[in-house]
C-alpha cells in the first residue's frame, strides 16, 4: 500500500518502508543476540521519521536514537512501548523529556547534574545513557570523567542507567587501527559499569565482527540503503527513488549555451530536457556540468549546465524524440543511481544526499506488507 503527501506537481520521492524494515531485520539477524536499535535522527535521514519510526516498530525495533530532544518528542506518540533516546543530551525541554519518557545521553558531568536535578524535581528515578569518548574526540564523557562517575556513584543518584556506549570513528575502514584501539578502550571503560548494557557498533561496525556488537547495535545509514561496506557490493536493499517529470524539451544548436554562466557550450545539434528539481530541493549544485546523471527511458543521460534553484537540464540528444516528451519521467535517485553514487559524484557522501532531500517533493510511502515481527 502506498501513502502520498506533499506538493502537487512536484517531483516524486518514493520511500520503501518495507525495504527499511527488511534492512533492519537483516542487520538485527547479523548482530544477534545483541538487540538492534535504529538511529532516526535528521527526520530519519531525510525520509520522514513520522513514517519510518512506526514501520520499524512494527518490524520489532524497540530502541530509537535521535540527535535533538525535540526530534524525539515530535514522534513520542507514534510508537507506544518503545524507547526514544536523545544523543545530544538534556539540552532543551528537560522537564518535558522527563515527563514524556525521552531518554537523554549524558555526555558531560554538567549534563549528568542537569538530569539528576530533573529526577529530583520529578520525584522519581529517571532513565539515562552514558556516552564515553574512546578516540573520536567529538561527543561524550572524557575517560577521566567517566571513571570519576564510577568512583563517585552519588553523582548518578536518581538515575537508572540503561546503556553505556561509544561511537566508532573509522568502522567503514575495516583495517584501520583506530577500530581495535577504540574496542580495547571501550572494553576497559564499560567494565566500570558491568551491570549496564553496552553498545559500540554503528552500521559498518556490525560488519567488523561479533566482538563489536556487545548488547545493542545502532545501525543508521545502512537502514536507508547506504552501503556499509567500503569497496564491496552493497548488502542492503535500496530504499528511495526520486522521480521528476520533464516539463520542457527544446532543440539547441551551436554556438548556443545552456544555463547560468553559459558554462555548457553546445557543440552541435542537441536536445535539452528541463526538469523541476534544483538545489532548493537538495539536489547538489556541484552535480552540474556533467557530474550528475539521470535515467530517462532506461538510458543514462548527463546533467548539463549549472544546477539552479528549481531546475536542472539534461542532454537527451542520444534518445529518439518520441522517447523524451513533456511528462516523461527522469529518475535522479534509485537502484541504478543510488545515494552513494550520487554522493561520490557530488564530492560528498550518500548520507548528505539523503538528509538534504527537500520538503517540496511529493512523498510516496510504500508500506511494508510483510507484517510485524516479534520484538527483539
Amino acid at each position: 500500500m502506498a501513502v502520498a503527501s506533499g506538493i502537487a506537481g512536484a517531483a516524486r520521492l518514493e520511500v520503501d518502508l518495507g525495504a527499511i524494515a527488511r534492512n533492519w531485520r537483516q542487520l538485527a539477524d547479523r548482530a544477534a543476540p545483541a538487540r538492534c536499535g535504529a538511529p532516526v535522527k535528521a527526520d530519519a535521514y531525510g525520509l520522514g521519521a513520522a513514517k519510518v519510526v512506526p514501520a520499524l516498530a512494527r518490524a520489532g525495533c524497540r530502541d530509537f536514537f535521535f540527535a535533538h530532544p525535540g526530534e524525539a518528542l515530535a514522534v513520542r506518540d507514534l510508537a507506544p512501548g518503545v524507547r526514544l533516546y536523545a544523543l545530544h543530551g538534556p539540552t532543551a525541554a528537560v522537564d518535558e523529556m522527563a515527563a514524556r519518557g525521552v531518554v537523554p545521553t549524558l555526555n558531560t558531568l554538567d549534563q549528568v547534574a542537569v538530569w539528576r536535578d530533573a529526577a529530583a524535581r520529578a520525584g522519581r528515578r529517571l532513565p539515562a545513557t552514558l556516552q564515553v569518548d574512546t578516540g573520536m574526540n567529538r561527543l561524550g564523557l572524557e575517560p577521566a570523567d567517566f571513571e570519576r562517575l564510577a568512583r563517585e556513584p552519588a553523582r548518578l543518584d536518581g538515575l537508572d542507567l540503561l546503556l553505556v556506549f561509544s561511537h566508532l570513528a573509522c568502522a567503514d575502514i575495516p583495517g584501520h587501527p583506530l577500530n581495535a584501539a577504540q574496542l580495547a578502550a571501550f572494553r576497559r571503560l564499560r567494565a566500570l559499569f558491568p551491570a549496564v548494557p553496552a553498545a559500540l557498533a554503528n552500521s559498518s561496525g556490525i560488519f567488523l565482527g561479533p566482538e563489536y556488537s556487545f548488547d545493542l547495535v545502532r545501525p543508521g545509514a545502512a537502514l536507508y540503503g547506504i552501503n556499509p561496506l567500503t569497496g564491496a557490493p552493497n548488502p542492503m536493499e535500496p530504499v528511495v527513488r526520486l522521480v521528476a517529470e520533464v516539463i520542457q524539451v527544446r532543440r539547441v544548436d551551436a554556438p548556443a549555451s545552456v544555463g547560468y554562466g553559459a558554462e555548457h557550450a553546445v557543440t552541435g545539434p542537441s536536445r535539452v530536457a528541463t526538469i523541476a528539481v534544483g538545489y532548493a530541493d537538495g539536489y547538489p549544485r556541484s552535480l552540474g556540468n556533467g557530474r550528475g546523471q539521470a535515467l530517462v527511458d532506461g538510458e543514462r543521460v548527463p546533467v548539463i549546465g549549472r544546477v539552479s534553484m528549481d531546475l536542472i537540464t539534461l542532454d537527451v540528444s542520444s534518445l529518439a524524440e518520441h522517447r523524451v516528451q513533456p511528462g516523461t519521467e527522469a529518475i535522479l535517485l534509485g537502484p541504478e543511481i543510488d545515494p552513494d553514487l550520487v554522493g561520490t559524484a557530488a564530492g560528498t557522501i550518500g548520507y548528505e544526499i539523503l538528509t538534504r532531500l527537500g520538503p517540496r517533493y511529493r512523498r510516496v510511502y510504500v508500506e511494508d506488507t510483510a507484517g510485524a515481527a516479534p520484538a527483539r
